[in-house]
């Protein structure tokens, strides 16, 4: 009878351990004194690994991310030219210089299409707020300078912002 309890007890455990982790995909209202920006704007905190869309003065959506790697970071204030969904990805030039095997276009829906299910390009740049098949590699120092996130994540985040939205990426 004990065994049967510690059975049932592992597995409640191991559920619930299942359920936090899937918690800390899904976005998450934080406090947050966000004065010097407008509702709309999205904030990335590179540091963090973290980013914010400011719902008013106290209020924002957090989201984890990955960002750019050592010596690919950047910030500045950029807006979102265009949104997609599926969308189809050319490799940037120096990805390909890097990764010279890579086809020149990765159809949108394919598994090897690093942009997941839905991108928003950022204006003055080949970067983008996207997706992503590998979601192991949210929350670390991982793109090419663009902003990772979990597919439900970028759904989300779609859902709440305009081609135009402000974006502010800091280090």
């Amino acid at each position: 009878m004990s065994m049967r309890i510690a059975v049932a007890l592992a597995a409640t455990i191991g559920t619930g351990l299942l359920m936090s982790t899937a918690a800390e995909a899904r976005p998450e209202m934080v406090g947050l004194h966000a004065g010097e920006y407008s509702p709309g704007t999205i904030v990335v905190k590179t540091s963090e690994r973290r980013l914010y869309l400011i719902l008013d003065d106290g209020h924002a959506m957090r989201y984890p991310v990955g960002v750019g790697k050592s010596g690919k970071q950047w910030a500045g204030t950029t807006h979102i030219e265009g949104k997609y969904r599926y969308p189809a990805w050319s490799p940037p030039a120096e990805v390909k210089r890097d990764k010279p095997q890579l086809p020149d276009v990765i159809p949108g829906g394919s598994p090897r299409n690093p942009m997941g299910v839905a991108a928003m390009t950022l204006s003055g740049g080949e970067y983008a707020i996207h997706g992503t098949n590998v979601p192991g590699s949210v929350g670390g120092f991982v793109s090419y300078g663009c902003i990772r996130m979990l597919n439900d994540d970028i759904t989300d985040l779609y859902s709440r912002v305009s081609v135009g939205a402000t974006v502010v990426v800091t280090r």
